[in-house]
């Protein structure tokens, strides 16, 4: 009869180990040299601390998967995402997602990837290392609102799981996640908390396991354990090096380190797997269900070549992954197990301490240690490889990614030729280290870390996939004042139009009214205009454009933008909004984040429409600057707007003047998000511009009905905007900015003298009767219902309307130029009571 690979532990701590058959089957014990938990729960079908039959390792994965797929249903099992755990369950969670389907897969990892940053992070408490970092390449990985499926070797106390869902939740909020373990090891008590925490967040959370128990531990184990493991240690001369290593009271004989001359590695042979161009390889940046196609059908010549570089003599081989790196090598191993007549075993090498004894009923019988060989962050260290050493493999293959293919590796006792102390045949196969194409030209981060984007629920009525905020929340910052005290210390000097916040209109009945009206009227215009300007991006500035708003009106054009592109071409653009403030510039923050995640080149500012084109001219003189002092290059500062009036840019939906329903109202079409605020006092060097998020008025809010009313048109324009879009990137689009000319025009005839108090277009207009003093508004002769929420807000604060013949735009709002508090439009009947 077998003995259990926990007998020893268990005899000498008291841990019992209670459960279902299949548990002692699965588990053995061993003791850890970590001052957090004495005792290592051992798997023996994880293929990372006991070689195993690959087959058996991915298999047990898979089914995990199949039984999560049962349990989601076919359609929620779609649109889940898989999450594993670094670095023990890096290879467990891709198995899961195999089995799941066609799921998306991220792994967390410990190594940083320069101009990768994190899309989230948690902590390990338990670990020797305990910060996971989320680095997936396309930022929108975890923002759906799909399962959440995140695979961990052991559910042991579960707060690993609860400090992973509540960052994630935090951020990408969603209704379902599901716990995947190959053995679920909680307490009673641990088991009442993840069911508490449930009901906290909102959510449903399951739990999907292959056996199930408890561990028993007696008051003084960590105490005991780790005088057992000191002991041991002073008996072979400290911290053990490599070899079967032994005590007092173990059964077996204690063998140190050769201290003879190293096996030379100039017989280590190297196999060139000829891995695909561009494959990842792993989940550390997203694996997705093309990526699975491609390696699939590339497995059997690679394995091929590893078959061909091993001796004919070859009867027991061992595919030895590299710590986080295990799929890779496991479906290697997988594809010789299948093709060849060895017998073939899998494990990795890892960065956990623990006690090797020589005894069958320990787990840990034999330990090669050496140095880490990829260059970690956290800085050199011992690494380990667990039952390999006097096991009598024939060969061994170790299986490294292109960063852990060092010097170090093949130094004198490097991983290497530690093998080689233990086996007459070690082959190398390298796997290229996939680093993202942005990551490659991306600048250095800067010293302080820049934060995630804001998303809603938490910031914004938006969904959360549907624009990231680059701003800081200012929400309980009182910032408001009233709207002439704002107007008359922004013409005295005294004060910047982005250092205070106006009051926020709230629009009368008659006013909503007119709204939707004006929505219900233009929404097919507004979605043939979207169509237009999405299509000309596409076919002119990046197949997968990164789009960035200029917040606050360019988030819903953003937003449309981003809808059309799913709509029509399948895509999921990534959507963000930054600030830009006339006189300061776009955030260089917010530009830093962009450049250190995307390929500058692929940006592309989005706005709602132009108007003389002051802002066109601030962002091209920024995004200069910016480049200039941080050495970056490859933004294009052209905006692309759903109007252009002014003909100030290239890249628009139409030039024609009409009313754009989300220029009607302020933050309750605009994700209940505030003009973006710049004051010295609030915004730091290091810090995103800030903003407001209105919660308190939800009730009034219409941003996503705005969205939903035009995206339901697209549809019935796509043949038209196509065909425009078609036409107008084959015409002469040269701006001539006209508008300018005309604002200078207006501003010397009217004596005004300062073309920042003239805003033309209707979009221009109605935020000068929402947010200033105004003294008239220039109205087109015979402009129609376009002006009706125009005139409405005029008559409410007793603005005159004059109507001007050939005025080139549909209106001009003129704020008054020598404002005092008895100027026209601060006589009590201002829009702010």
């Amino acid at each position: 009869m077998n003995t259990w690979s926990g007998t020893w532990v268990a005899e000498r701590l008291g841990v019992e180990l209670a459960g279902d058959e299949r548990l002692r089957g699965m588990l053995g014990l061993a003791l850890r040299r970590n001052p957090k938990r004495a005792h290592l729960l051992v798997s023996n079908v994880l293929g990372k601390h006991v070689p195993q039959t690959p087959s058996v390792v991915y298999g047990h994965g898979v089914e995990l998967g199949r039984r999560v797929r049962e349990l989601l249903g076919d359609a929620a099992a779609g649109r889940a995402v898989v999450l594993g755990y670094a670095e023990t369950a890096t290879g467990l969670g891709h198995s899961v997602a195999d089995g799941l389907g066609a799921a998306p897969y991220l792994h967390s990892t410990r190594r940083p990837v320069p101009g990768v940053a994190t899309a989230g992070g948690f902590e390990e408490s338990h670990s020797h290392a305990t910060s996971h970092l989320l680095l997936p390449e396309d930022p929108s990985l975890l923002a759906g609102d799909g399962p959440l499926v995140l695979v961990d070797d052991e559910f042991s106390t579960g707060n690993t799981v609860l400090n992973t869902v509540r960052d994630l939740h935090a951020r990408y909020p969603r209704q379902q996640y599901v716990v995947v373990a190959l053995v679920d090891m909680r307490s009673p008590a641990d088991a009442g908390r993840l069911e508490q925490f449930a009901r906290e967040i909102g959510a449903r959370i399951d739990l999907v396991t292959t056996a199930s128990g408890t561990v028993r531990l007696p008051p003084g184990v960590l105490e005991k354990g780790q005088a057992l493991v000191a002991e041991f240690e002073a008996a072979t001369g400290g911290p053990q090096g490599a070899g079967r290593t032994a005590g007092p009271g173990a059964r077996g004989t204690a063998r140190q380190a050769p201290t003879g001359p190293q096996p030379p590695t100039d017989r280590i042979t190297r196999v060139d797997l000829r891995w695909p161009a561009n494959l990842p390889d792993g989940g550390r940046h997203g694996f997705t269900p093309n990526h699975r196609t491609r390696l699939e059908a590339a497995l059997p010549a690679m394995a091929d070549r590893i078959a061909a570089a091993l001796p004919a003599t070859a009867r027991r081989v061992l595919v030895l992954g590299f710590e986080e790196l295990m799929y890779a090598p496991l479906r290697l191993a997988a594809e010789l197990e299948r093709t060849t007549p060895a017998d073939v075993r899998f494990s990795t090498t890892t960065r956990s301490p623990v006690l090797a004894v020589d005894d069958p009923g320990y787990a840990i019988r034999t330990r090669l240690a050496f140095p880490a060989h990829d260059d970690p962050a956290d800085g050199p260290g011992e690494r380990y490889a667990y039952n390999v050493a006097a096991a009598g493999f024939d060969a061994v293959v170790a299986v490294v990614d292109s960063a852990a293919d060092t010097p170090a590796l093949h130094a004198p006792g490097g991983l290497l030729a530690r093998l080689a102390e233990h086996t007459p045949h070690v082959l190398l196969a390298v796997v290229p280290s996939y680093v993202p194409p942005v990551a490659q030209d991306a600048p250095e981060r800067p010293a302080t870390m820049l934060p995630e984007p804001l998303r809603g629920p938490a910031f914004s009525s938006y969904a959360p996939e549907e624009v990231g905020w680059l701003l800081q929340d200012l929400s309980d910052v009182t910032l408001e004042a009233p709207t002439e005290e704002r107007e008359e210390a922004i013409q005295s000097g005294g004060a910047h139009y982005a250092e205070s916040l106006p009051v926020e209109y709230q629009p009368s009945e008659q006013y909503q009214r007119l709204f939707q009206n004006a929505l219900d009227a233009s929404a097919a215009r507004l979605a043939h205009a979207v169509g237009v300007v999405t299509e000309t991006v596409l076919a002119e500035r990046s197949p997968r454009p990164v789009l960035v708003s200029l917040a606050r009106a360019g988030t819903p054009v953003g937003i449309l933008m981003r809808r059309w592109a799913q709509h029509r071409h399948g895509l999921d653009l990534p959507h963000y909004a930054v600030s830009i403030v006339r006189g300061r510039g776009i955030d260089a923050n917010a530009l830093r984040w962009l450049a250190g995640h995307h390929d500058p080149r692929d940006v592309v500012f989005v706005d709602g429409w132009t108007g003389k084109g002051a802002i066109t001219r601030e962002l091209a003189q920024a995004v200069e600057a910016f480049e200039k002092a941080e050495g970056v290059t490859g933004f294009d500062p052209e905006i692309a707007v759903l109007a252009d009036p002014g003909s100030c840019v290239r890249t628009y939906g139409t030039r024609e003047d009409y009313l754009i329903p989300s220029a009607c109202l302020n933050s309750t079409v605009s994700g209940l998000i505030s003009r973006t605020v710049l004051r010295a006092d609030l915004v730091g060097p290091d810090d995103y511009h800030g903003a407001k998020y209105y919660r308190e008025l939800a009730g009034a809010d219409l941003s996503v009905a705005f969205l939903d009313a035009v995206s339901a048109r697209f549809e019935e324009v796509t043949e038209a905007a196509c065909a425009e879009a078609k036409d107008l990137l084959a015409a002469d689009r040269t701006p001539t900015w006209e508008g300018w000319a005309a604002v200078e025009r207006i501003s010397e005839e009217y004596g005004i003298h300062d073309v920042n108090l003239v805003k033309p277009g209707v979009g221009e207009t109605t935020r000068v009767l929402l947010r200033r003093v105004p003294w008239k508004v220039l109205a087109r002769a015979g402009a129609g219902a376009d002006l009706d929420h125009v005139r409405l807000l005029a008559e409410q604060r007793g603005v005159p309307v004059e109507e001007v013949p050939g005025l080139p735009y549909t209106c001009v709002g003129l704020i008054h130029p020598r404002y005092t508090r008895g100027a026209t439009g601060a006589d009590g009947t201002a829009v702010t009571r």
